[in-house]
């Protein structure tokens, strides 16, 4: 989802009295509200493809359960944000009435030019010090690409793994034991295809 230049300073009270009444989405960082505005078809498609993907291989009984861009996700003591689909794992987040998810287990954004320099910077730091966030996904509007930051443990701690899904892949989310094609996710889409050795 693109940003909005127009900001508004408020607690974070404030802010989720504001978002709950608002006919927008707003975003909260570090007291600052931004306000999201719509996307391209392209951006939209892929949003929806991803979550009906995951939701086709996750099922209707699983413990883990797939969410667009309308509900809002806290991430970091003053970040509440609006990722394109997240995937929580914890019942606590299932309650009808619930507008916040508190423990995301997979976080997907797809890449807009207003937001993209966001994604790859300030946001993949929050999702990276979320405790519950095991992999971060990216995913390309203007070539068939899909990026995935995955949380890994060793035995010399904890680490993120950068790994990159071009056409003729499976993109492996491994914290969730699934596998969807890049193929599929960009069916139809006319996007330009790439191959590893182009990255």
């Amino acid at each position: 989802m693109a940003a909005n230049p127009q900001k508004l300073h408020m607690t974070i009270e404030q802010y989720l009295a504001y978002d709950q009444a608002s006919e927008v989405k707003n975003e909260y960082i570090d007291g600052e509200v931004v306000a999201m505005s719509g996307g391209t078809i392209a951006h939209s498609t892929l949003a929806l493809n991803m979550a009906y993907l995951l939701k086709e291989q996750l099922g209707k009984h699983g413990p883990c359960r797939v969410y667009n861009s309308d509900i809002r996700v806290l991430v970091a003591q003053k970040q509440y944000v609006y990722p394109d689909v997240t995937v929580s794992c914890d019942v606590a987040d299932y309650k009808r009435d619930n507008d916040i998810l508190r423990s995301p287990h997979l976080v997907v954004e797809v890449l807009s030019p207003s937001t993209e320099a966001q994604d790859r910077g300030r946001k993949l730091y929050w999702y990276q010090q979320h405790p519950g966030i095991q992999e971060y996904v990216l995913i390309n509007t203007r070539m068939q690409l899909v990026e995935i930051f995955r949380r890994e443990q060793r035995e010399e701690g904890e680490s993120w793994r950068y790994l990159t899904y071009v056409s003729g892949q499976q993109i492996i989310l491994e914290s969730l034991d699934l596998h969807i094609l890049v193929d599929e996710l960009y069916a139809d889409l006319g996007i330009p295809t790439t191959q590893a050795n182009d990255l």
